[in-house]
């Protein structure tokens, strides 16, 4: 038990890592993100699996060193149980007065009723068995007792706890062989299909290849948000998210309107839809010289602050003399720093600007090295607009168009609603373990079972009569296997009762 102690505290302490660092399961993107800014250290970090900890070989031989030794606990302590619910209860102890509590009263007695120590002893066995103690008489040297017992659910609690736990554990390892978990960002108006080439993020279980996934697709309405109004307290702050989405099943080629909320997934066909994040996705058109279009997106951009400044980057392959990328800052409401930098003062949109610093030359998407949508290595790229160039970044207004460096042609921020010059896009996480009710069924039987360890008292009380010049000479005794602040009132109850019961008063106090 000890060792099982000492290996769940390891556990606790090998999970920290978890939190500390992005998982690649979870966050993938806060992994690029970690790379980027510690690309010294990144290599060590990463060679001892603390981007992957809960799949790294010293979690899981953690993990399986403490279900070893569960098993270790948990069998031995059955049989023992087993055992002991079987048994009798002990006999009654030579010398009651020894005990933690005890008490004794002499009773009066007929001279002529030989059967009145059975009688009494008798009423007290009925007593005992009633408050749900295992009971058994003895008869030691003309004196009559019986000894009770209860409390064995204890240590039934105590083994469903560990059993429930070994259940959780080996839920997890099944299950998360099972399982899987995915990332899409969907832009308004656009429909994500739950298929392995929608994604932008997949992490499947040991189990899972991506070829049987549940058929059903999303497709993103509205996004809708609040934030307090300028001058009010809180001014800014976000009162509310739903992602308002169309969900149509292949199986029953049904749709139904649904909504998804932060701390309330949307579930489909076994899985469950998380909203994580949320942005803007304004629609910029890029044309060549010739007015033709080479480019035209929907492209998130992802924030950077409360206020939702927020970096967008926009890849042109083809089409232009030379590969473009861009980098845009859009600021929903527009400020400027004493600096003279922009930055935006509010969330909402209530005078967007986007600015764009333009870079020509290889992209490196040519060569089939997977590339972040989300990230641009400028490294090797000649910079056209922006920093040290001498020249303005591209600024843009809703439905404005301006030209790109050189002439190569122009970028348009298209606008088809006046209403609303910004779509929205909601991250969502995709969620499919088949373990999860197995997992919640064992934790609350662990729940149950250690409530049970805690609260229920192991206990055990005597009652014992003997004939004594004309009296009966009773003695009262418990004992308690751990501290159970609440055997002596058991004791006292247990003699007011049998006085009660007997309707005779006592002949002389009585002495603890």
């Amino acid at each position: 038990m000890r060792t099982a102690l000492v290996l769940l505290l390891m556990l606790a302490v090998a999970a920290v890592p978890g939190s500390l660092f992005p998982q690649r399961t979870a966050d993938p993107n806060g992994v690029v993100q970690w790379k980027r800014e510690n690309s010294s250290s990144f290599p060590v970090v990463d060679a001892l699996g603390l981007f992957d900890v809960y799949s790294s070989p010293w979690y899981s031989a953690i993990y399986l060193l403490l279900f070893t030794s569960l098993i270790g606990c948990v069998i031995p302590r059955a049989r023992h149980h087993l055992k002991a619910l079987r048994a009798r209860p002990p006999r009654t102890p030579m010398r009651l007065s020894r005990l933690p509590v005890h008490c004794e009263t002499l009773m009066p007695r007929e001279v002529d009723d030989p059967n009145a120590v059975t009688r009494l002893i008798e009423i007290a066995e009925l007593q005992l068995r009633r408050a749900g103690y295992r009971v058994e008489r003895y008869d030691d040297e003309g004196a009559l007792s019986v000894s009770a017992e209860r409390g064995y659910l204890r240590e039934t609690g105590n083994l469903a706890f560990h059993i429930a736990l070994v259940g959780v554990l080996v839920s997890i390892a099944i299950g998360g062989s099972f399982a899987y978990t995915g990332q899409r960002v969907v832009v308004e108006g656009t429909t994500f299909v739950n298929s392995l080439s929608d994604y932008s993020s997949f992490n499947p279980g040991r189990f899972v290849d991506g070829s049987r996934l549940s058929a059903y697709s999303l497709r993103l309405d509205e996004f809708r948000v609040t934030y307090q109004l300028p001058g009010s307290p809180g001014a800014g702050q976000a009162g509310g998210f739903t992602a308002a989405v169309s969900v149509r099943d292949a199986a029953t080629n049904t749709a139904r309107a649904e909504n998804i909320r932060v701390n309330h997934p949307l579930t489909i066909s076994g899985d469950r839809i998380f909203l994580l994040g949320n942005g803007y996705a304004p629609t910029l058109t890029v044309r060549n010289a010739k007015g033709d279009v080479v480019y035209s997106e929907s492209q998130p951009f992802l924030p950077q602050d409360g206020n939702m400044t927020s970096l967008g980057i926009i890849k042109v392959p083809d089409g232009l003399p030379q590969q473009l990328g861009l980098v845009g800052f859009l600021y929903p409401t527009q400020g400027v720093l004493p600096s003279g930098a922009f930055t935006s003062v509010y969330p909402d949109l209530v005078n967007p600007i986007i600015t764009l610093n333009v870079f020509s030359g290889d992209l490196g998407i040519d060569q089939g090295t997977p590339r972040s949508v989300y990230a641009l290595d400028v490294e090797g790229l000649k910079q056209k607009t922006g920093g040290k160039t001498g020249t303005p970044s591209l600024q843009l207004a809703p439905g404005d168009t301006v030209n790109l460096p050189e002439g190569w042609g122009t970028v348009t921020w298209d606008v088809a609603d006046d209403a609303e010059p910004v779509k929205r896009f909601a991250s969502l996480q995709i969620q499919h373990d088949p373990s999860s009710w197995w997992v919640l069924g064992f934790a609350i039987a662990a729940t149950i079972g250690l409530f049970a360890g805690l609260l229920v008292p192991r206990r055990r009380l005597w009652v014992r009569a003997r004939p004594a010049s004309g009296l009966i000479h009773v003695e009262y005794a418990g004992l308690a296997r751990g501290d159970d602040p609440g055997l002596r009132r058991a004791v006292d109850e247990l003699v007011r009762r049998h006085e009660r019961s007997l309707g005779i008063e006592p002949a002389s106090t009585r002495s603890p």
